[in-house]
């Protein structure tokens, strides 16, 4: 037995009306309302949602002008600006009944009703509804996403480098322009996507963020564009694609190097045409996207036809934004650890902390491999682990050691415990080797995190883990 959905409110100073409506509705949806007196409306509105509302055009022995219809309506949407309300009209009604749409109602019904079409008509208004809360409830959700951003993560610092982006974040943003979003591991790549939809004219709608790093080729076109059931062994229900999802909204397509060329091809096809064919239809959709790109790999192999295919580079670029990594803008360091260490040791409940200046002045000299997510971890685990509200160089594994040319180079130490081989007298650290095993596989696959951890033998978030474990 199908379940029954819905709550429907019928407000009408005709008994008859009700009682019969009321009798009818109950067999077709969850719960069926009614009230007499309309001014109990904003107390029924304030205590529960309906899916739709069936309003009277008069109260009241010899009422027939079909104010107090429209005085109702204005009120119940001024109430709730997504209410679904159906009026209720006397037989000739039709034009007041018209007028009232204009103001706002979603349809009318004429007394004497046919049971068949009010059903029809209400469940109609039910599914708009229910939409409508789902659009308004996704839009709130997405603004809260938007102002809070990710965990506490905000683009911080205010060195030239880092002024320069944000110089093309706000020029930009309010533009419909494509954007591609260049930078190492860490640097904050989705951030930026997360600020150009927050400041653009698409703010009140959906970010859709797509890590392509993660899709496997034989799910790309289903993820992205959607499938319709039955289109191939496993597709048991329609899929709704990123792509459509996004419509209205900003795509931000994470790791786009990594698409294969035959992939991208067709990536290209559906941005040019602005329309998706989900797997299994015959018809395209019509798509209204701004799409942001972001990638690890390095401009010029980008711009090697033999990877990446320009014409879809060209598409994605209208603007290019660069980030730059951790340790070519030292400046910013301070202000970072500051705001993390208030964040963290909120999280945490911890007393406020602040960072001696050696320690301060060894952070600024350290490479960061991983870059902000790095630094992230670093302050995350000296906040938990310290013993004292000041932080010193104790609390952080970082060291400084010379390379061949005399000059100090940073890299990130543990504390593991060495097993000794008796026979031989050589000492084992296990960590030390996985570090680098893992740190040989990030340079041979030129930090590409999925290649990577594909060689590895390790998920993306595994691999993610300990990066920031031995600050890679």
């Amino acid at each position: 037995m199908q379940k029954k959905m819905g709550q429907i409110l019928i407000v009408d100073d005709d008994e008859d009306i009700l009682v019969a409506g009321k009798l009818l509705l109950k067999r077709h949806f969850a719960d069926v309302q009614i009230c007499n007196q309309p001014q109990q409306i904003p107390q029924l509105l304030s205590d529960k949602s309906f899916d739709a509302i069936l309003l009277d055009m008069n109260f009241g022995p010899g009422e027939s002008s079909g104010q107090q219809g429209f005085h109702w309506l204005q009120q119940i949407l001024q109430l709730d600006p997504q209410a679904v309300v159906i009026m209720i009209t006397a037989h000739g009604g039709v034009d007041t009944a018209v007028e009232a749409m204009k103001l706002g109602a979603t349809d009318f019904i004429a007394k004497p009703w046919q049971n068949e079409k009010v059903v029809a008509t209400l469940s109609s208004a039910v599914q708009l509804g229910q939409s409508r809360r789902e659009a308004s409830s996704l839009r709130q959700t997405n603004k809260l996403l938007t102002s809070s951003s990710i965990s506490g993560q905000v683009i911080l610092g205010q060195s030239a480098a880092m002024a320069a982006v944000m110089s093309l974040i706000q020029r930009s943003a309010p533009t419909d322009a494509n954007v591609l979003v260049l930078g190492e591991n860490g640097t904050g790549k989705e951030l930026v996507a997360r600020e150009l939809h927050a400041q653009s004219q698409r703010s009140e709608n959906v970010f859709m963020a797509v890590d392509l790093g993660a899709v496997s080729e034989s799910l790309f076109e289903s993820e992205l564009f959607g499938h319709k059931k039955g289109a191939f062994t496993g597709a048991n229900e329609d899929r709704v694609g990123r792509l459509q999802a996004a419509h209205g909204g900003s795509l931000f397509l994470d790791e786009i190097g990594n698409i294969p060329l035959h992939l991208q091809a067709k990536l290209l096809t559906v941005l040019a045409q602005r329309q998706v064919t989900p797997l299994g239809a015959n018809a395209a959709i019509d798509i209204d996207v701004r799409v942001i790109a972001a990638t690890n790999v390095a401009k010029s192999q980008l711009t090697d036809e033999s990877r990446f295919r320009q014409d879809l580079l060209f598409r994605l670029n209208t603007v290019e934004i660069t980030l730059p990594p951790l340790r070519q803008r030292p400046e910013d360091i301070q202000t970072m650890a500051e705001h993390y260490l208030a964040l963290y040791a909120k999280k945490y409940a911890k007393a406020p902390m602040t960072i001696s200046s050696s320690a301060l002045l060894k952070m600024q000299q350290y490479s960061w491999p991983g870059n902000v997510r790095a630094l992230r971890h670093a302050l995350e685990r000296a906040v938990i682990l310290a013993d004292s509200n000041e932080l010193t160089n104790k609390d952080f594994q970082l060291e400084l050691t010379p390379n061949q040319a005399g000059e100090m180079v940073s890299s990130a130490v543990t504390q593991p415990v060495a097993v000794s081989n008796s026979a031989t007298g050589e000492h084992f650290n296990l960590e030390r080797i996985e570090k680098d095993t893992i740190e040989q596989a990030l340079k041979i696959h030129r930090f590409n995190i999925s290649h990577a951890a594909k060689a590895l033998g390790l998920t993306r978030a595994a691999l993610y883990r300990r990066m920031e474990k031995y600050g890679l």
